[in-house]
């Protein structure tokens, strides 16, 4: 129904509840003279003036006072009619943006409803961890403008039931130190999206920082031991999703990652210490193929090094195909890294199937084989690497999750570990956060392996195996974006 129809039932309306227009009329002139007073202001009432009006008029008898208050309704009534068809002809020269502003005034004059309030359904369902990031999905924000800003404290106590003298977990990667409290690290990241230019630093300290740049050359500037990523993008929007990064950024390879929270286990797996590498410094790409795939390309120094231990190149393809119930990743890695030397060549393969079929249950299968060939002619020696892990996410309430892992490692010829030895684990880790931004892990890890590696007290190598129980504690927060 159009709005002249709405105003015109309007007056119809009025015209067949007003009964005295049943029963006079007025001319249009009157009724003209009449519309002027009754738009005009409406004054208070002087009582001088009143009292004046009301000594001159003559009394009048009860029935023309009953005709006066008839006309008085019908000149009332015959004024309003007036000021609608004038106020209709004005929305009709304005068009449909002045009828739309007719609205509001009517709106005045209704009693305001109170804002409605948030039921279950209306709020926001707890998110899915991503696939390389299974911490809550959640977490305190810090950005300043376009810049962004992340960080975490991890700190944990590792209880070993071989009470080791060294006061070490062998075989482990960060939350290496035993029977006591400890710093695993403390970091902060500040980074901006590429658009085109953006950047990556993150800048720390901790046991986990001294275990990653262990195998850093003496010669590197010593700065760079508190220094996990620091590198530059460049995303053009003309490129399509071609991504070029410059500087110290962590491997492509493995399942797992640095930092605690997001991994599910607090412990990192034997892959992860003993079959890839950490970080490397170079330059990477990557594009998306396909709608699933993406490819990558990387040029770096080496493994583990901000300055190359030789003249050679490492070079890195990466793939990853992704769907929403699954992502397989490849990487490859190969390259001349033998100290002082481009003689000889290291090579990895690594893949994970991350499988996530829905937001309770998520799993991983790990497998990784490398070599690295030494010398040439009759003194060449290969010595070779592999192993396989798998994990299981499973997450019954948005606080709790567990997560066990199974894995083994086959260090041939002790290339990584120092003992030619086949070694197996196996880890369950509960997980409860606490509040936004606050987790803490629970677990229990068993080590073994065929050959005496482990410390018993004050005897080395004395044992085959290992038990630990372990409470992390990890506070962070996270970029808005």
């Amino acid at each position: 129904m159009s709005f002249r129809s709405i105003c015109c039932s309007t007056l119809f309306g009025l015209l067949l509840g007003g009964p005295a227009l049943c029963q006079t009329g007025s001319a249009p002139a009157d009724r003209s003279a009449r519309a002027a007073s009754v738009t005009s202001p409406i004054s208070a009432p002087d009582p001088k003036t009143d009292s004046q009006h009301e000594n001159s008029k003559p009394p009048t008898a009860p029935g023309e006072t009953a005709r006066t208050a008839e006309e008085n309704r019908e000149r009332l009534l015959l004024d309003r009619i007036d000021q609608l068809e004038r106020r209709l002809s004005e929305l009709e020269a304005r068009g449909p943006a002045g009828a739309a502003s007719a609205a509001p005034p009517a709106a005045e004059n209704q009693t305001p409803t109170a804002a409605p309030t948030a039921t279950p359904a209306a709020t926001p369902a707890a998110t899915t961890p991503a696939p390389q990031d299974p911490a809550p999905a959640s977490s305190p924000t810090w950005s300043v403008g376009a810049i962004d800003f992340s960080g975490l404290v991890d700190g944990y106590y590792s209880f070993n039931a071989n009470h080791p003298a060294s006061q070490f977990n062998q075989l482990y990667n960060f939350d290496v130190k035993a029977n006591q409290f400890s710093l695993n690290m403390a970091k902060v990241s500040i980074s901006h999206t590429a658009d085109p230019i953006g950047f990556q630093v993150d800048l720390g300290f901790g046991r986990a920082f001294d275990i990653i740049h262990a195998g850093e050359p003496s010669t590197a500037p010593s700065f760079l031991r508190n220094v996990e990523q620091a590198y530059v993008m460049l995303k053009p929007a003309k490129w399509k999703g071609f991504e070029v990064d410059l500087g110290q950024f962590v491997t492509s390879a493995g399942a797992e990652v640095i930092e605690t929270h997001s991994n599910w286990n607090y412990s990192r797996s034997l892959l992860f210490a003993w079959a890839i590498p950490y970080y490397h410094f170079g330059i990477r790409t990557s594009f998306p193929v396909s709608k699933h795939f993406t490819g990558g390309v990387q040029l770096v120094n080496g493994w583990n090094n901000t300055e190359d231990n030789n003249s050679g190149k490492t070079v890195g393809l990466t793939g990853t195909y992704s769907t929403t119930k699954f992502a397989w990743t490849n990487t490859y890695y190969g390259g001349p890294e033998n100290t002082a030397t481009n003689i000889g060549w290291r090579q990895l393969y690594d893949t994970v199937l991350l499988l996530t079929p829905n937001a309770k249950f998520n799993a991983y299968f790990n497998f990784d084989v490398g070599q690295n060939k030494s010398g040439s002619g009759l003194s060449e020696f290969t010595a070779r690497w592999y192993g396989v892990a798998g994990a299981l996410h499973v997450q019954p309430t948005s606080k709790w999750s567990f997560t066990p892992r199974l894995e083994w490692f086959k260090d041939r010829d002790g290339f990584s570990t120092g003992t030619a030895q086949d070694v197996k684990e196996v880890t369950l880790t509960g997980e409860y956060k606490m509040v936004e931004g606050f987790l803490t892990r629970f677990e229990y890890r068993h080590d073994w392996s065929n050959q005496p590696f482990f410390d018993e007290t004050t005897n080395p190598a004395s044992r085959k195996y290992q038990d630990t129980l372990a409470v992390g504690f990890v506070a962070f927060f996270g970029p808005k974006r």
